[in-house]
């Protein structure tokens, strides 16, 4: 199984980018996506940008991964890592 990875564009250099995200500085081929300006999020899968994402999309799936970490480790409860799918407090 391939899991993507959110990664940030630092430099690109046209259909190649130098991307970080987790931890991570990896150099990407953006053939699929078409040149990418600094700053912008892309899903990464084994050396390639598969999809340009926005920055809350990238969030939500570092999100996931963290929760996918932490039952790795032991956690029961990770419902913290998904605030975006929790209903308000409120009921609204």
């Amino acid at each position: 199984m391939c899991v993507g990875i959110p990664m940030k564009v630092v430099e690109s250099d046209g259909f190649m980018a130098w991307c970080e995200g987790r931890g991570r500085r990896e150099q990407l081929n953006m053939m699929l996506v078409g040149p990418q300006e600094e700053g912008t999020w892309v899903l990464a899968f084994v050396g390639s940008a598969h999809e340009v994402l926005t920055e809350e999309q990238a969030a939500q799936i570092d999100d996931a991964l963290d929760a996918v970490e932490a039952v790795m480790n032991g956690a029961t409860d990770v419902s913290g890592f998904f605030k975006d799918l929790q209903e308000p407090s409120d009921g609204k």
